[in-house]
This record gives structure tokens, C-alpha cells and sequence, in this order.
């Protein structure tokens, strides 16, 4: 398995955050080709410190980075990441790699 992390920082307009990363970003993501599970924090995103600098982290699943390659390099793919720029108003770093399961 491989993932991708999207790691939200707090928006400048949550409830609008909110109502579009539910209605417009969620759907379009989940179309992504090969994805197999997507799932976002809930509640208040925490480190051992406190709570994080992040308002929402999203967890996609794919079988392989391949896999996640060819996802964001589809017209699906394209489309979900020219979105994020329409909603992620306090930046998003994406992160993508190989499970190791131990």
C-alpha cells in the first residue's frame, strides 16, 4: 500500500472550508483512479505538545506510489490538485510515500 497526506493548515474561513471541502473537493478526490480508502481526522488534530498547526488531515490509500502517480497525473488527478486553490486558503502540504508495515 502507499499514501498520500494532505495536511490542512487552519483556513482563513472555516465554515466555507468546510462546506466546500465536503461538497465540491471530497467528491471530486474520491474519483481519483486506484484510490481505495479515504479518511480525514476527526476533531482537533493533536501532537504529544498540544494541538497541531493543522486543521484537517485527509489520508488517501492506494496500492502503490505508482499507483499515486498515475492518479495525479490523470485529468482526475490535475483537477483535484488545481482545487485545493479554491478552498485551502491557510496552505496544504501533500505528502506521498510507501506503507512499511513493521
Amino acid at each position: 500500500m502507499a499514501t498520500v497526506l494532505a495536511l490542512y493548515n487552519a483556513p482563513t474561513n472555516p465554515a466555507a472550508f468546510d462546506a466546500y471541502y465536503a461538497s465540491t473537493h471530497v467528491p471530486l478526490a474520491k474519483t481519483l483512479p486506484g484510490l481505495r480508502s479515504y479518511e480525514i481526522n476527526q476533531g482537533t488534530v493533536m501532537t504529544p505538545g498540544g494541538p497541531a498547526p493543522y486543521y484537517l488531515v485527509a489520508m488517501l490509500k492506494f496500492d502503490s506510489m505508482t499507483d499515486i502517480q498515475a492518479a495525479l497525473g490523470s485529468p482526475i488527478g490535475q483537477a483535484v490538485v488545481a482545487d485545493l486553490g479554491n478552498f485551502a486558503t491557510g496552505g496544504v502540504s501533500v505528502l506521498m510515500f510507501d506503507d512499511n508495515p513493521l
